[in-house]
């Protein structure tokens, strides 16, 4: 029992997150099935931490044509573009949409080395709320989540300057005592906000907000995986893997 507690407590998130591959490739939480888009985030987190991520792109190519929503599409192209595959990413359809598939359109187009379309950034402009921040959906209420996400695919495409200010003050407003970020200001910090804040962040080229890097630090399990929040522990894998980018210093498209 004390040598499992210590080879426990010497696991690594993406030690987590491998014991959590199925034999096909695909990444699942504990009782669940294999997914394309938590094998999607699962692969990204990897890749962003220096790890390799098994047979998560053959999974993934096998199982594009589960994929109904443009907004996972686009998530899994990009991901398929970190593993060296941009095929996915040139047969996205270069159109709006969903805010949240414009975004992952950008990132998964920009992943693959290709150029953005001027009227795809020009959407994602035109959806910047009055606060500055973004929603997932049009017309929806802004997120940190979504904002952060936005901040990337704009640094991707070359946009800088008033748009980014503004998102970045945004999620200034989910800024809490603890170091955390919440999904929504006056909102309790949880991992994935304060992750996706840290890598607008480094999208922009400025320094992770104060606290927040230890905020995520303190969420660190002995099994290598990262707590939803302070009070709940859910959906590991899926967190961990999106922690994992932040923490790495890296933001969406991923590089070298």
């Amino acid at each position: 029992m004390a040598l499992a507690a210590a080879c426990a407590a010497l696991a690594t998130p993406p030690q987590f997150l491998l014991a959590h591959q199925a034999a096909g490739g695909g990444f699942a939480e504990s009782g669940s099935a294999p997914s394309p888009a938590l094998t999607a985030w699962a692969a990204l987190g990897l890749v962003a931490a220096g790890v390799g991520p098994g047979a998560a792109l053959d999974y993934l190519q096998e199982h594009e044509g589960e994929v109904t929503s443009p907004a996972t599409r686009a998530l899994v192209a990009l991901a398929e573009a970190a593993l060296g595959d941009p095929t996915f990413a040139r047969a996205l359809p270069a159109a709006g949409g969903q805010t949240n598939t414009v975004i992952w359109t950008i990132l998964a187009r920009r992943q693959a080395g290709l150029a953005v379309p001027r009227a795809l950034v020009r959407v994602l402009l035109d959806r910047q709320a009055t606060s500055g921040g973004w929603s997932w959906a049009r017309g929806g209420a802004p997120d940190t989540n979504d904002t952060a996400a936005a901040v990337e695919a704009l640094e991707a495409a070359g946009v800088r300057g008033t748009p980014v200010r503004r998102a970045l003050a945004y999620l200034g407003t989910a800024h809490n005592a603890d170091g955390g970020f919440g999904l929504l200001p006056h909102r309790e910090s949880d991992a994935q906000s304060t992750a996706w804040t840290i890598q607008a962040y480094h999208a922009a080229g400025e320094r992770p907000p104060r606290g927040s890097l230890a905020y995520l630090r303190g969420l660190r399990l002995e099994d290598g995986s990262y707590r939803y929040s302070n009070r709940y522990a859910v959906t590991p894998v899926w967190v961990t893997a999106q922690v994992l980018p932040a923490l790495a210093g890296k933001s969406f498209p991923l590089s070298g």
